[in-house]
């Protein structure tokens, strides 16, 4: 069972192969196990931005149990671009050290430890979800948040800051630095969080980005902060090194992103170097109707690959191994993300191989449990 690349897209190529969500994939220097990766799942448990025993015993539970790739939350590049005051933080040179415990675990169990870069943007300086909703105190801790232009989230969520030329160029500056802290953790794959109505988005979306600058108006303006982003970090990793963006395809609301607009943006971010786009959907409007079921957002990764030729992760209500299997099977997606699911099932990837009949190399450990 192996697999081929070509270009920034792959195939499985295989003589009778039934199970393709378990083929190996190489991108650029890097060859993932499998086409399952654990999808960025804020656990909202750091303190000062710094990685715990929490993070450690999630991220390498689900190293032992099988996934191909397991990627860090989104890890905010500064301190206030985190979403709430327990996100997780690689802003300072002392965050990495945890962070590499965190990936040489990872590394020893077989996995690929990767890591979602981010910023909260208009949607930071709020309340984990379990303590409360929408805007910070000042007793609790409230920052001025920034955006590309002063416009809400929605009203219980903070009013930002329009960033400056020269303040969006010092954001630049802040994923660079982040980068170059990654590597130095020992994470082998970095993707920028260009989705779920995070900075990056913000200013892919004309909904949140009002500007009539050279960040703003047409396409090629509004994205000309994510191929910055881009640029910088490709500039500074590792040739060999896997560079992912997570986009979201379409703000489900009139006048918002598009998905013919997307795949814009995924033919540049390729010229860019960018290796895969996870495609995920939505966050960047409250009020957005998402015809939510199983499955929903795979055609959009399809699109995003067929028309954009580059690799693609598909994301959202995956939670059947059959489900997953067909996905890769069918070219729709070269991996598929696992959010939920995951949470629920550490060991998802061991599960769906004995359901699917496919061989997987279980952690010596439990292999009594196998059979």
């Amino acid at each position: 069972m192996t697999s081929t690349s070509t270009g920034n897209t792959s195939t499985v190529n295989e003589e009778n192969n039934t199970h393709p969500l378990f083929a190996p994939l190489t991108i650029r220097g890097v060859t993932l196990r499998n086409r399952i990766a654990v999808s960025p799942m804020c656990q909202y448990s750091a303190e000062d931005g710094f990685a715990n025993d929490w993070h450690f015993v999630h991220l390498g539970s689900r190293a032992v149990g099988g996934a191909g790739l397991i990627m860090v939350e989104k890890t905010a590049v500064e301190e206030r671009g985190r979403i709430t005051p327990e996100d997780l933080g690689i802003y300072r040179d002392e965050h990495v050290e945890m962070l590499s415990r965190i990936t040489a675990f990872i590394r020893s169990q077989g996995g690929v430890p990767a890591i979602q870069l981010g910023h909260a943007g208009r949607k930071a300086s709020t309340y984990r979800p379990w303590s409360g909703d929408g805007e910070l105190t000042a007793a609790d801790g409230r920052w001025q948040t920034v955006g590309p232009s002063a416009v809400r989230f929605t009203d219980n969520y903070p009013m930002p800051h329009e960033l400056t030329i020269d303040e969006v160029a010092e954001v630049v500056l802040h994923y660079q630095q982040a980068a170059l802290r990654a590597v130095k953790a020992g994470f082998q794959v970095l993707e920028i969080h260009g989705a779920h109505g995070y900075l990056v988005h913000q200013f892919l979306s004309p909904l949140s980005n009002k500007r009539d600058d050279i960040y703003g108006g047409s396409l090629k303006n509004r994205m000309r902060f994510l191929l910055e982003i881009t640029d910088t970090i490709r500039s500074v990793i590792p040739e060999n090194m896997p560079l992912f963006v997570r986009l979201s395809a379409t703000d489900w609301t009139e006048g918002g992103l598009t998905s013919p607009e997307t795949v814009e943006i995924a033919r540049a971010l390729k010229e860019h170097g960018i290796d895969l786009v996870d495609t995920s959907t939505g966050g960047n409007v409250a009020t957005a109707k998402i015809p939510v079921k199983p499955g929903y957002q795979v055609p959009f990764a399809e699109e995003v690959r067929r028309d954009a030729q580059i690799a693609t992760g598909a994301v959202g209500l995956i939670t059947e191994a059959q489900q997953a299997n067909e996905i890769i099977l069918n070219q729709q997606a070269d991996m598929v993300f696992l959010a939920r699911e995951f949470l629920r099932d550490p060991y998802w990837p061991l599960h769906a191989a004995q359901e699917l009949g496919a061989e997987i190399r279980w952690p010596d450990q439990y292999l009594r449990a196998k059979r």
